[in-house]
């Protein structure tokens, strides 16, 4: 029956956008909370997921003073300046989304409401914006300190030519990388395999080979005889010049890259492979090239539970972004509990570390800084690294 009012719950709240879910209390003392998402267009779908995460956390909550009040950002900025503007009228100052960086341009004129956005593109930060998303900033400090423990000295960080390569770039410095190199590659496959080879000294390292296996193949020393069965079954020889990678990239491109290296006969044996945050998908399990590498995430049984709960209700798996709007409900409701009322985003500055599904985090200066932990890919599973 629970199940069934969800459902239903949910399609009334976006279907009628001024639905409020609560019920009545005799004191008027209620936490109204906005959510700002497509309703409409096409990211709708992604809309419905954001919307149906909030019901979830609200029910998890199960304190009936939380009304909250969907409105459609749609694809166009007249419905979020519209939407905004309702939110003002209604008193709601907190409000769950945009899920898009590219809607944060038009929230700067709407000072006394709070976003919580579910992006993790902060190289604008408005100042009455929170993103709320996994940044960049905090998968580098992760990977910077993995990178520290597992005492490697020369890391070669790999990112593509492409329209985030700024940010990729201004967040590599936050993060203070010492002892490293920066290499931006081609995402064209043909052209992202001559630039990795001539990164890895490829051409080199296999002459080397074929001149040492030329030489030993006229000797009849026992010693010659067994180096040469060894080189026999490699394809390069020489050192490289680095003893880590960091690979920020994602989906086809990452496994580009990753079958570049492999091509190139780097070995996940000798060399630290560490790429950005890959939300657990399980389509980079089936990458065959190299097997065993290392990415920072949130917390993999909360996300699978939350995913669970999820999916239990509503019969399929939610987009990635939406326990973020789960985690944005709860610590909204974490404020108001504690003050009473929120006044401002300074309210959600705080000292201490919160946790939420993600895993522990922060608040500062506009954005969330996540405490992420390092997990391996392993022979076709996911399996926290321990430090």
């Amino acid at each position: 029956m629970k199940k069934i009012y969800f459902i239903i719950l949910s399609y009334l709240l976006i279907s009628f956008n001024t639905f409020v879910l609560a019920v009545e209390n005799k004191d008027g003392n209620f936490l109204k909370i906005g959510v700002l998402a497509p309703f409409s267009g096409e990211l709708k779908d992604l809309g419905e997921e954001i919307l149906y995460a909030v019901n979830l956390a609200i029910h998890d909550i199960g304190d009936s003073n939380i009304k909250i009040y969907p409105k459609d950002s749609g694809s166009k900025n007249e419905n979020l300046l519209k939407a905004c503007e309702d939110f003002e009228k209604e008193g709601i100052r907190v409000i769950i989304g945009p899920a898009q960086s590219k809607s944060l341009n038009e929230l700067n004129s709407f000072e006394n409401l709070i976003f919580l956005s579910l992006s993790n593109m902060d190289s604008n930060i408005k100042k009455n914006v929170i993103m709320m998303g996994i940044n960049l900033e905090s998968q580098l400090l992760s990977i910077k300190d993995f990178i520290k423990k597992e005492k490697r000295k020369k890391t070669v960080i790999l990112y593509p030519r492409n329209e985030y390569e700024k940010h990729i770039e201004k967040n590599i410095k936050l993060a203070n990388f010492t002892n490293t190199r920066m290499f931006r590659y081609n995402q064209d496959p043909e052209i992202l395999t001559k630039q990795i080879e001539k990164l890895t000294n490829y051409k080199q390292r296999k002459i080397n080979l074929e001149s040492r296996i030329k030489k030993l193949e006229g000797s009849e020393e026992p010693k010659d005889l067994k180096e040469l069965q060894k080189l026999k079954q490699k394809y390069t020889l020489g050192r490289l010049s680095f003893d880590s990678v960091i690979i920020l990239d994602f989906g086809d491109s990452l496994k580009s890259v990753l079958t570049s290296l492999a091509y190139t006969d780097v070995s996940e044996k000798e060399i630290l492979i560490v790429t950005a945050n890959q939300w657990f998908d399980k389509g980079i399990l089936e990458e065959t090239s190299i097997k065993n590498f290392y990415f920072p995430s949130i917390h993999y049984k909360n996300f699978d539970g939350f995913n669970r709960s999820f999916s239990d209700i509503y019969k399929y798996k939610p987009n990635e972004i939406t326990i973020l709007a789960y985690d944005s409900v709860g610590v909204t409701y974490y404020l108001w509990k504690k003050l009473g009322d929120i006044k401002s985003i300074s309210s959600f500055n705080f000292k201490k570390d919160l946790k939420g599904k993600i895993g522990k985090f922060r608040i500062s200066e506009g954005k969330v800084i996540q405490k992420l932990d390092i997990y391996k890919i392993e022979d076709g599973n996911f399996v926290k690294n321990k430090f």
